[in-house]
């Protein structure tokens, strides 16, 4: 009997463990390619605040091109358009033949644009926050270098006059002022003004004590240098780090109030387009026409989380204990 020899099976297997060892390859270097873009992505959403300052350019360019990008006047009625929905809820319009106009974000109980107040509500809080925030910040730096620099009883006094404006309640005043002065946005501003002031102060100060202790500063001093000489040449520059930080977390801040002293009727006049008087008017229309309220309040909520995450991450860019290698 002829002896049947076994087909060989080291021959076949081999293209089957070639072709199974190069598609393993081919799939762990796709893996390796999406892990190593997927890393890069959130290492630059980490790195960098691209959302926030995508958020904050938003607002900025609505603010500035509002009357370019408004479809209607902020102000202007449509009786027949009173409450109608977002543009997407079609019911709406397809029963109401005889509104001529489609609203994008809906429109309010008077039948005015919600977007285009929006945009014009950006205006002005931007406004509100940018002018407040640039006096604040020049009151609050200069008693903070004061009080570092000189010490004794200017600091003393500095300090303490500081811990009585923290307490002071701010609402009150704030409802005080609107009765006595009436609403307006100057008023508005001088408010946030004295509101923002005192919150920095504390931290300026600290830094000017550090380094007003510098080798530098005692050589300015015996080179003759004046003391308003050496605050604003050698110290303040040392400061401006902690005073671009310090007023970028309280844009946030002034924006809110801003809106609370509008939803309460002691801030800018119910006719002024803001976010905080279209939330004060839509709060009654909540159950039926929620859009008039909803939207200027998570534009509030996105734009205060977007400046709070920028001044997040300049602090840890510039300040050397929380700088991420």
């Amino acid at each position: 009997m002829t002896e049947q020899t076994a087909p060989d099976s080291t021959s076949q297997s081999e293209p089957i463990d070639e072709h199974s060892q190069s598609t393993l390859m081919a799939s762990q270097i796709l893996g390796i390619q999406e892990q190593t873009f997927s890393h890069k992505f959130w290492y630059v959403l980490r790195r960098w605040p691209i959302l926030p300052m995508l958020v904050l350019f938003v607002m900025v360019i609505a603010a500035v091109f509002a009357p370019l990008l408004s479809p209607t006047g902020p102000r202007d009625i449509n009786l027949r358009g009173r409450a109608a929905p977002p543009v997407w809820q079609s019911d709406w319009y397809e029963a109401n033949p005889k509104n001529e106009q489609t609203y994008l974000l809906g429109a309010d109980h008077v039948g005015r644009d919600v977007l285009t107040r929006m945009l014009y509500g950006a205006r002005i809080s931007l406004m509100v926050a940018v002018i407040s925030l640039s006096v604040g910040v020049v009151i609050g730096s200069a008693v903070g270098l004061v009080a570092g620099y000189y010490g004794g009883w200017i600091d003393e006094f500095a300090m303490r006059t500081v811990d009585v404006w923290n307490a002071l309640p701010f609402l009150l005043i704030a409802i005080l002022a609107a009765v006595t002065f009436g609403q307006s946005v100057s008023i508005v501003m001088i408010l946030l003004a004295l509101v923002a002031w005192a919150g920095g102060v504390r931290n300026v100060r600290a830094e000017v004590l550090t380094l007003k202790t510098r080798d530098y500063i005692s050589l300015a001093r015996i080179a003759g240098a004046s003391d308003f000489r050496i605050i604003m040449r050698h110290i303040l520059p040392g400061v401006v780090n902690t005073i671009v930080v310090l007023a970028t977390l309280r844009v946030g801040g002034l924006i809110l109030a801003e809106a609370s002293l509008s939803f309460l009727g002691a801030g800018i006049p119910a006719a002024t387009p803001t976010w905080g008087n279209m939330i004060s008017e839509g709060r009654e229309w909540l159950s039926t026409a929620w859009w008039i309220a909803v939207f200027p309040g998570f534009a509030i909520l996105l734009v205060v989380m977007s400046v709070n995450f920028f001044g997040d991450w300049l602090r840890d860019r510039w300040d050397p204990k929380l700088r991420q290698l």
